[in-house]
Parts: C-alpha cells; structure tokens; sequence
C-alpha cells in the first residue's frame, strides 16, 4: 500500500507532526543501534571497551553524517519533482542519486578502512589497556559497512521525499530487535567483542535497507526503467551541485569534533568513557531536531517546487514553534535525569566509574540547557537546503567546527578541563548565528510575496 503524502495541501503543523512522528521513532531506532552497542560493549565488556567506542565516535559520525546529509540533498529533487508532477524526472533523480551514492561512499568506506589505524593514533588515542587496538577494529568494521548505511539513508530519505516516513520507521523497528539480538549473540555469546557490536549494526542496517527498497519500488511514480537508469549528465551535475556541499559540511563540522577527541583523549579512560556515554545519549537528543528538519525539508521542497511561496513561508514559522516547543519539553524530561542515565553504560562498580559519572553529569547538563539554539539550527538550515540553496549552510557548518577548535584548543590552554563541558552549546550557537541572517535574506529573495 503506497503512503505518499502530498503536503503542498493541508494545515503545515498538521502534516509536520504526521510526518516527524514517525521520524522521531525512526531516528530513536537508528540511535538504539549506538546506544544499544554502548551498553552491551560497556557493561559487559568494561569501561575500557566502552572508551574504545568512545574515541571512534567523531570519526565515524564524520563520515556517517556526511553521507546522510548528501543523501538528504539528493532526496529533496526528488520531492521537488514530485510537487512538480513530473514522473521522468522523478526516476531520473532517483537513479543519479543512486550512482552518486555508490560512488561517493566507497570514497569514505575506503578512506575510513586506510585511514582508521592513523587517525586513531593522531587523535592520541590511548594504548594502554587495549583501547587504541579495540578502536581501530570497531572504527575499521563500522567503516566497511559504510556502502550499506549510505544506500539505507538513500532509501529512507527517497521515501520521506515522497510523504512517507511511516516506512521507514518500520523497516528500523526490524532492524533495531535484530541488532539488539545479534549484539547479545556476538557480544555475550560468541565473546566478540567490539567487534561483534560493530558487526551486529552492519547487518541490521542491510536488513532495513532491503525492505525499504521493496517499499520504494511498489510506489506508483517509481517506475526505473531503461530509460531512467540512462547516464543524465545534466542532472547528476545538479544534484551533485547541491547533495555535495551538504556531506562536505558535515565532514567540516565533524572534523572539528574530530580536533576536540583529541583533547578528550588526554583526559584519561574515564574522562572518554564519561563523554562517550553522553555522546550517545545526544543522539536520543538530536532525533526530534532531525525529524522536525527532515520534515520541513520535505514540505518546503514539495511546496517550492509547486511554487507555493506563500506555504513555504507559513510552514518555516510553524516549525520554528514546533522546534522550541519540542525542546523545551525534552527538557523538562532529561534534566532532572542528568546524573543517571549515564548509568545505562556504565557499571559503577568499576574503577573510575565515579569519575566518568561525573564528567557526563556535567557535560549533559550544559547540553540540555541549550538544546532550543541546536533545534532552531535545523529549521533554518533545513529551509536554505530546501529552497536550493547549501551554500550558507556549509558556511554554518564551518563556523560551527571553527568554534570547537578554538574552544578545545585555544580556550582550554586558558580555562582548563572545564571549557570541554561549554564546547556544544558555543558551537550551535555559532552555527545558527551563521544561518539565520542568510535565511531571512533568501526567503525575501527566493520566495517573493504575490501582491
């Protein structure tokens, strides 16, 4: 049963909600595979293992996020064809985006598997207690399977393109309770360790991307004949203009949190394992912020492509409400829970685990308190991408890492350990002050007012 949703009619909040819900889920399912990982690897392994993850985390988010935002661009003509009722090019963008993908995540998967030992060892990962070895096998692993990830965020995001965000939150689900039970297979089982964890997502991935391309070739303006797998090069030249930029953003912002690991890694085992545990409850954090942005793309891009300015304009307002006051109610949730979800990764009866506890305490806290800025980033940002413009995005992108190397390296010379606590909430600060004034100014140029 196809689940297109045309949003260029109806109430804005009442299509975003409808569509974001099941990307929230979605996302929570995509997290649960990180989190899921940690917990297993961390108790039941050891602070050490969980440490080991820890120092991976910025690296592979750079590549991981990278390939998700590029295959996010690629989606959004697809949207825009499909406000357009324009089948050809529907097909046509869909097949482009599927060579651009192939050929630009075997770059990273690539890249990821030379590179991992290297960069492991640049960031001073430590190697007492078998952490630097256990980070390079779980930093290789996940990278091997980078060509999977990258073809299920293509398929989910082609989905989402057309108004279905339902599928994909299935195809997660499925994937999510296979991932959990093949971690405690390879983890606690067959003693694999972090490679097991790492092993176990891959799979779990390749599970959800083969039920959402069932999904998506059962859509009644997909039909990827011959004719639309033909080499356009004008069109892979226009996607490629704009779904590149995106992943070249988020290897910028990502590589700032790169430069910032290193610092971390001086810390010491439980100063990793503190800010390990807490990077990956960001991610639960991010989710709405990801949805609300997913879903505006999708309605702004459908709406723009029907030259439904007015629409466009009503629906970015409505999201920035929506945005705040899905912040502030996460708010109200986590903050008094600050201190013990941590404890989800980390056995207390371990040594240093008072000091990890301590550490992600902080560091959570901060985070929390600026979640609204992290939010409102994505409704501007998501609205320049979605209107066809990326170029201002990556300008944001690149003061946003700018911001986390002076901070870690500049202002910890001069504050000490406590500036790691205040790294996030400058850096979106910095990334939304980057992309608000660029966002008024194109809305009054690209989507005029009819008089």
């Amino acid at each position: 049963m196809s689940r297109v949703m045309n949003m260029t009619e109806g109430k804005p909040a009442k299509l975003m909600l409808s569509f974001a819900l099941p990307v929230v889920l979605t996302n929570l399912g995509q997290q649960l595979y990180q989190i899921v990982d940690a917990a297993i690897v961390g108790r039941g392994v050891g602070v050490d293992a969980l440490a080991a993850v820890g120092c991976t985390d910025w690296t592979y988010w750079m590549i991981l996020w990278a390939v998700g935002a590029m295959t996010q661009g690629f989606a959004t003509f697809v949207s825009r064809y499909f406000g357009m009722n324009d089948p050809v090019k529907i097909n046509k963008s869909i097949t482009t985006s599927v060579y651009l993908s192939l050929m630009i995540s075997a770059v990273f998967m690539l890249l990821g598997v030379i590179g991992a030992r290297p960069i492991l060892v640049l960031l001073r990962t430590p190697a007492e207690r078998n952490i630097l070895s256990q980070a390079v096998t779980y930093l290789t692993t996940m990278t091997c399977g980078i060509i999977i990830v990258a073809f299920y965020n293509l398929a989910a995001a082609i989905l989402r393109a057309f108004g279905d965000s339902k599928t994909p939150l299935i195809a997660m689900m499925i994937a999510a309770g296979m991932n959990i039970l093949l971690d405690l297979l390879f983890v606690l089982v067959f003693h694999w360790g972090v490679f097991g964890a790492a092993f176990a997502s891959v799979l779990s991935q390749c599970v959800a991307f083969l039920f959402c391309t069932v999904k998506i070739l059962k859509i009644e303006y997909v039909k990827l004949d011959k004719a639309a797998w033909a080499w356009d090069r004008a069109l892979t030249g226009e996607i490629a203009k704009f779904g590149i930029p995106l992943a070249i953003q988020y290897v910028i912002v990502n590589l700032g949190g790169v430069i910032v690991q290193s610092t971390i890694n001086d810390q010491g085992g439980s100063f990793v394992a503190g800010y390990t545990a807490v990077n990956k409850l960001y991610g639960l954090l991010e989710c709405s912020a990801i949805a609300l942005g997913a879903a505006f793309t999708t309605y702004a891009s459908q709406n723009f492509g029907a030259r439904n300015y007015k629409r466009v304009r009503r629906g970015v307002n409505v999201a920035m409400v929506l945005a705040v006051v899905v912040a502030l109610a996460l708010m109200g949730i986590v903050l008094p829970l600050r201190n013990l979800l941590p404890q989800l990764f980390i056995d207390m009866a371990e040594a240093g685990a008072a000091d990890a506890i301590y550490v992600a305490g902080r560091y959570l806290t901060n985070m929390i308190l600026a979640l609204p800025i992290l939010y409102l980033v994505y409704v501007h940002r998501n609205n320049l991408q979605a209107i066809g413009n990326s170029s201002w995005s990556l300008v944001s992108g690149i003061a946003e890492a700018a911001s986390r190397v002076v901070m870690a390296k500049l202002f910890f010379d001069l504050a000490g350990v406590e500036i790691m606590f205040c790294i996030e909430p400058v850096a979106w600060l910095m990334a939304w002050l980057f992309v608000l004034l660029p966002y008024y100014y194109y809305q009054r140029k690209l989507l005029p007012v009819k008089k």
